[in-house]
């Protein structure tokens, strides 16, 4: 239920039917929304901006049918999880990932995110090694890497975070939701590499996630995030963010990057290997955009399956 002219939905407007159970998981003191398929080893599928669990409705069953517990999560402000105030920063997203695996019954996963979902991967991976048995990150370079390029890089990633920097605006989230959501629609369109834009399934997935961020609150805590990163560089507590994930990545790590990345340029991204000390592997995707797992999803999918199972 929707109010084209932006505002208000409901959060039963992400709980579609499916071959998936939807479930609410109490972890790192919040409610997450969660949906599941399938039993054996765990996936756990962290979706990016500005989408929702819905960006692995495809990934899901096939993840489950290759013999694996495939979990795709509504983040911290996202969906039909809860949508707190504070807690958007670097810290308690990666122990939002470590409180869900603990709290799904497990020892560990193998952590698959993409775009921000994928910055939070790293961290995890970072922050509780041992929760993160593999790694999988999808247009997201190192978050240290990203840091650095935003200043080292003026003409190439700075000009492609001037988008994000208009997240710092006070109040922005009403200009998010404006008109239905319109600007999650152009962030899609400007981020997606343009065969996937231009295809048959664009339409329907850029309404979805329009209607989602018209749930009340998720516009104002997806900006948090991003406020937070720009914030902390100032700061003490992200002076200490970025000193602890300077320690090297023990988790083995695949990277997935779009060639026509426009939101993490793919220069920004390949230096991300220097973190990890356990096996890594990059892979540059042509004619792909910001958001891999939906423009190439049978690729990715293949990816993923072999990096879980290897």
């Amino acid at each position: 239920m929707t109010d084209q002219r932006g505002g208000f939905a409901d959060e039963s407007c992400v709980l579609p039917e499916g071959p998936w159970t939807h479930r609410f998981v109490g972890a790192n003191g919040s409610r997450f929304h969660v949906v599941e398929a399938g039993t054996g080893p765990m996936v756990l599928l962290l979706h990016g901006f500005p989408e929702y669990w819905y960006a692995w409705h495809e990934m899901l069953p096939a993840v489950a049918d290759a013999g694996f517990r495939a979990v795709a999560v509504d983040l911290r402000g996202y969906g039909a999880s809860d949508k707190p105030p504070r807690g958007y920063d670097g810290y308690t997203l990666a122990a939002d990932v470590a409180g869900l695996i603990r709290a799904l019954g497990e020892r560990s996963a193998t952590v698959v995110g993409t775009g921000a979902g994928g910055l939070i991967g790293w961290t995890a991976a970072s922050f509780h090694p041992t929760l993160v048995r593999r790694l999988v990150v999808l247009g997201a370079p190192h978050p240290l890497r990203l840091r650095a390029a935003i200043f080292a890089d003026p003409r190439g990633q700075f000009t492609s975070a001037t988008a994000t920097l208009k997240f710092q605006l006070p109040r922005y989230e009403h200009v998010l939701t404006r008109d239905g959501a319109a600007e999650v629609e152009d962030i899609l369109r400007r981020w997606g590499g343009p065969r996937w834009v231009d295809g048959p399934d664009f339409a329907d997935y850029a309404r979805c996630c329009r209607v989602a961020m018209q749930i009340p609150q998720a516009a104002f805590c997806a900006m948090e995030g991003y406020r937070w990163a720009f914030r902390s560089v100032l700061r003490l507590h992200g002076y200490r963010f970025v000193k602890l994930m300077q320690k090297p990545l023990v988790t083995p790590t695949l990277q997935l990057h779009g060639a026509l990345d426009r939101a993490s340029l793919p220069r920004t991204a390949q230096g991300s290997g220097r973190y990890v000390t356990a096996p890594y592997e990059w892979r540059l995707l042509d004619d792909v955009g910001h958001f891999p797992h939906v423009e190439a999803r049978d690729v990715v999918l293949g990816e993923i399956l072999r990096w879980a199972k290897s």
